[in-house]
């Protein structure tokens, strides 16, 4: 049997944007800036994909700005803020996505002052530390703390935060890979100056995402060339990488409350049956409560011993079972998770720690699966 349990690292692309994506590969070639009619057909759907995903995030089309994913839009945003907002004080948090974590280490060796927010051994960001960091000075700041972590699955008080950051002027910008086409996001609400997301999160393909870049903010392009993306993302738009994404996401939305409700119910079931095995467990961040974390995300700190702890990961893989120690950006690293490290007490740093992300794909009889060989390798 195999069970594909790593839903928070890639989704599966679901078929209904594998044909849409088939039908633009053979009947839509042509470049979106060319100004004959086959590069006006590519342009209409570029624009139409554009308006509907303004239209889900309630938002305007012209904020909407097409890229290569999450890892893109975050780059962006950081070394745009400091390039052309003037941004001088960056406060972010120690559990934020790599492609957060290592640019503010680049960005502060040119002298921008970089700042963290405390947490809790939960991974919960400590809402007065924010406030505190931004009293210090009265420098153009931006605060970037991801939506939900894609590890612990904690979910970030975006309210609270977006208020904080309009009380003192601050950029707000928000890693939300993981929320968008899961959680409701509701930009006309919050005050949100940035948003990343990638399609591959919400079963659409690979390869490409966007940023939500407020109206009021005026950043230039991060990448030079052409005026593709209102000017603000130079290259040939992939048309139709943006049109699947955008059917993953309007399938999504009109999925959500059943499709959540479901999934939750697996991680309900999941955790019923790992307190079962191991009573020692230890749920790490908010991930084992169902209300505090998304319903997609289950990180597990199990009790074994050094030997079985080395053999984990490997016999989870012979027995078809995929899953992650950590955020997949990290495989084939040496290095352990570094949002565990951060937010981990030290009796648990022994053991192996495993996250399970699942999908509407899921199923309970592959949970069961999953268990029995656990279980097995527990007593063997």
């Amino acid at each position: 049997m195999e069970v594909y349990f790593d839903n928070a690292a890639t989704t599966r692309v679901r078929d209904e944007v594998v044909n849409e994506i088939s039908d633009l590969l053979k009947n839509c070639f042509g470049n979106p800036s060319s100004t004959h009619s086959f590069g006006r057909s590519s342009k209409s759907y570029i624009e139409r994909s554009r308006k509907s995903i303004a239209k889900i995030l309630n938002c305007e089309p012209g904020e909407i700005i097409f890229n290569s994913g999450g890892t893109e839009s975050d780059n962006s945003i950081l070394k745009c803020a400091v390039k052309d907002l003037g941004v001088k004080h960056i406060i972010s948090s120690k559990i934020e996505h790599h492609a957060i974590t290592h640019n503010l280490d680049e960005i502060e060796k040119t002298g921008v002052k970089v700042n963290y927010v405390s947490l809790n051994n939960q991974g919960e960001i400590d809402i007065n530390s924010l406030e505190k960091l931004l009293k210090i000075n009265n420098e153009p700041k931006l605060v970037t703390l991801m939506y939900i972590n894609n590890e612990i699955g904690n979910i970030l008080d975006i309210k609270s935060v977006s208020d904080i950051c309009r009380k003192y002027n601050a950029y707000f910008h928000t890693d939300a890979v993981q929320a968008v086409g899961h959680f409701p996001v509701d930009l006309s609400s919050l005050k949100i100056d940035f948003l990343s997301s990638a399609g591959h999160k919400f079963h659409g393909p690979k390869g490409v995402g966007f940023t939500y870049i407020n109206k009021s903010t005026k950043i230039k392009s991060f990448i030079c060339g052409g005026p593709q993306e209102r000017g603000l993302r130079a290259g040939t738009e992939s048309v139709h990488n943006i049109v699947g994404m955008t059917k993953a996401l309007e399938i999504a939305i009109d999925n959500l409350e059943k499709e959540s409700k479901y999934i939750k119910s697996i991680k309900a079931y999941m955790i019923q049956k790992l307190n079962n095995i191991f009573p020692n467990i230890h749920y790490n961040g908010m991930s084992g409560n169902l209300e505090k974390s998304t319903y997609t995300v289950l990180n597990v700190c199990l009790p074994l011993s050094n030997n079985k702890a080395s053999m984990l990961d490997f016999h989870l893989d012979l027995n078809g079972i995929a899953c992650s120690k950590g955020s997949a950006c990290q495989s084939g690293s040496s290095n352990g998770s570094h949002v565990l490290n951060e937010i981990q007490d030290e009796k648990y740093k022994k053991f192996p720690s495993i996250r399970f992300s699942f999908s509407h794909y899921n199923t309970k009889k592959e949970v069961d699966y999953v268990i029995k060989i656990l279980n097995e390798f527990l007593n063997d």
